[in-house]
């Protein structure tokens, strides 16, 4: 939902009811991960995707259709043997799409959701997406039939659990599930999945009871963006600063130098800080904003500033610490690194020389080839070419 954001709540603040299709679970070689979003607004626009152009057709309908009756649908997509290529996913891949109309009756809670998200306050919303009791699970929506809506299982009858809200935060919640049970085995499950950042399909009995499977709730967390600090402030590190900012990430520009490090020089960068490198990184993790889906890239070129800061970055558990410089200067970082009484264990977590070799030769290709290594280290990628490959394209990998 963060990608559509903006736009709902505009609509939702003016008392308009928007359709929105969310991916809530994929199979096989999907083209958007679960938590994908699509608005159809109530001027018939349409804001964002949930499958890269494959079967919004068929999204599209079924959200006008979900805001014309208020009742919400499951539908599930995938490859049609007939007719692939006019509805179905033609990837190969199967997913299923939570449809519904949203509007200020239907989620009260949305402008707090809101008001969290851009404050950078963790919170999730958690939706009852499927009732197997009321018959309300996914329908098979592919080739023709998904085309027309045929076969289409809409919800059960105002009262059941479908289409309910709750929002949880780390210390309090909002709105329900129709049972107090299910909503605080709900709300201690989702708070553990707050904590890492990742949404998923969670599945109970009526009244909470977690062998059972009767109702599947689907939690969309949203946590602040990933970190990433970008150590040395050089013509690289602003081309860094650049890509990490494109890919989502919350880019700190750090240097001792302060005539290097100004916030003219890296306009990209969220923040730019003036602090030995090994002391801002040792301040930032004992103040807790650093936590496994952060990212250290080390460009300072300069053993008194890169050793210090890798010897504190390869004992944390990041998501990726990559340093610049040439083989001679590695072996000579990894020889140092040893003396500073790092494990064999800790030096392997170092990505160094930094990036992947795409024959890089400006500080833009070279960002882009780091990039590309978080990106791989992120999803469990070769960075090999595709068609030299065989097997999946899409890796399935933490959220």
């Amino acid at each position: 939902m963060r990608e559509v954001l903006d736009d709902l709540v505009r609509w939702w603040e003016a008392d308009e009811a928007a359709g929105m299709g969310t991916v809530v679970a994929t199979w096989r070689s999907a083209p958007r991960p679960v938590g994908a979003a699509m608005l159809v607004g109530p001027d018939g626009s349409v804001v964002g995707s949930v499958s890269g152009g494959c079967v919004e057709g068929a999204v599209y309908e079924a959200a006008r259709r979900a805001v014309d009756t208020g009742r919400p649908s499951l539908e599930r997509y995938g490859v049609s043997d007939d007719d692939a290529f006019a509805v179905g996913l033609t990837c190969g891949g199967i997913l299923d799409v939570y449809i519904e109309r949203v509007d200020r009756a239907n989620f009260p809670e949305l402008g707090d959701v809101s008001a969290s998200i851009r404050s950078g306050e963790p919170v999730a919303t958690v939706t009852t997406v499927g009732d197997a009791c009321a018959g309300a699970g996914p329908s098979a929506a592919t080739g023709a039939t998904a085309a027309t809506g045929t076969g289409a299982r809409a919800s059960a009858p105002p009262g059941d659990r479908v289409g309910r809200h709750l929002v949880v935060w780390t210390d309090r919640v909002a709105g329900t599930l129709g049972s107090p049970r299910l909503d605080a085995a709900a709300t201690d499950d989702v708070r553990g999945l707050l904590a890492s950042g990742r949404s998923a399909a969670l599945h109970y009995g009526h009244d909470g009871e977690r062998r059972g499977d009767d109702l599947t709730l689907f939690v969309a967390s949203y946590s602040p963006p990933p970190r990433m600090i970008v150590f040395g402030a050089i013509d690289f590190a602003a081309a860094v600063a650049r890509v990490g900012a494109f890919l989502g990430y919350r880019v700190t520009v750090c240097d001792a130098r302060p005539v290097f490090a100004t916030s003219r020089r890296f306009p990209e960068a969220d923040e730019v800080v003036v602090e030995w490198p090994h002391r801002y990184l040792t301040g930032e993790r004992a103040a807790g904003r650093i936590d496994e889906r952060s990212v250290v890239c080390v460009l300072t070129h300069d053993p008194k500033f890169d050793v210090p800061v890798l010897e504190v970055a390869l004992r944390m558990p990041l998501a990726y610490v990559g340093a610049m410089g040439s083989r001679r200067t590695h072996d000579d970082r990894i020889a140092r690194l040893k003396e500073a009484g790092l494990t064999t264990e800790e030096l392997a977590k170092l990505a160094s020389p930094i990036g992947l070799d795409l024959g890089a030769r400006t500080p833009e290709e070279t960002a882009v080839s780091i990039g590309a290594e978080i990106i791989a280290a992120r999803w469990g990628g070769t960075g090999g070419r595709l068609g030299e490959m065989a097997g999946r394209i899409h890796h399935e990998g933490p959220a």
